[in-house]
């Protein structure tokens, strides 16, 4: 006799589906316990993440306008011109792991917005408008530097939160239940085959006394 999944219905199969079962029993407590935490990191992450966002936005309202007024004063050439050569930006960060997850933390930058000398323009070819929107772009950078970390650590978070919800889900939606369907269906089978046995015993064991009394002995 097989279950329907095709494993022989013995005891021994019966043992190795229990203990399979308290297998995945542990492993749905841990994965609870790190959804848990990673639900406690996720917020904690998400309220600094979000009240950078604020400032990056208010701070957008500034430079993009600053920009526009530059680009009119300007054009397009004009404005890249002034902002030639490109600037290299070096960072420092330190890198953690959170339930096994990377994140990284920007312990060290450097000053973004400078003064117009330090940027070697000359004030009479760039003008105000040129020169407040490299401030305001200035900070507004400086800003988005600071806040990637953040918004990569959040993003990963929820990343691994998601996959855990999914691995919950599906050990005690679809394994547990099938695990414990085979359990009861192996048991089952295996009590009526112990009681099938027992009443066969039972008729034998009646045939040959019946036997005894038919034909006593000399």
């Amino acid at each position: 006799m097989r279950a329907l999944t095709g494993i022989a219905l013995t005891r021994l199969n019966l043992l190795r589906a229990v203990r399979r079962l308290v297998r995945i029993e542990k492993g749905v407590e841990l994965l609870r316990r790190k959804r848990e935490a990673l639900v406690t990191e996720f917020f904690r992450a998400a309220r600094p993440a979000a009240g950078a966002r604020a400032v990056i936005a208010e701070q957008a309202r500034r430079a993009y306008p600053a920009l526009l007024r530059a680009l009119a004063l300007h054009g397009v050439s004009g404005v890249r011109a002034m902002g030639w050569p490109p600037r290299d930006i070096a960072v420092d960060l330190r890198t953690a792991e959170i339930w096994g997850i990377p994140v990284s933390e920007l312990t060290a930058s450097p000053v973004l917005r400078r003064t117009m000398g330090a940027r070697a323009t000359a004030p009479g070819l760039t003008g105000p408008a040129a020169a407040e929107a490299a401030a305001e772009f200035e900070v507004f950078a400086g800003l988005l530097l600071e806040a990637a970390p953040r918004e990569l650590e959040l993003r990963r978070l929820g990343e691994a939160l998601a996959l855990t919800s999914r691995q919950v889900n599906t050990l005690e939606q679809r394994l547990l239940p099938q695990v414990r369907a085979q359990i009861a269906f192996t048991r089952r089978a295996l009590e009526e085959r112990e009681r099938e046995e027992h009443m066969r015993l039972r008729r034998l064991r009646g045939r040959r006394l019946q036997r005894r009394i038919v034909q006593p002995e000399p």
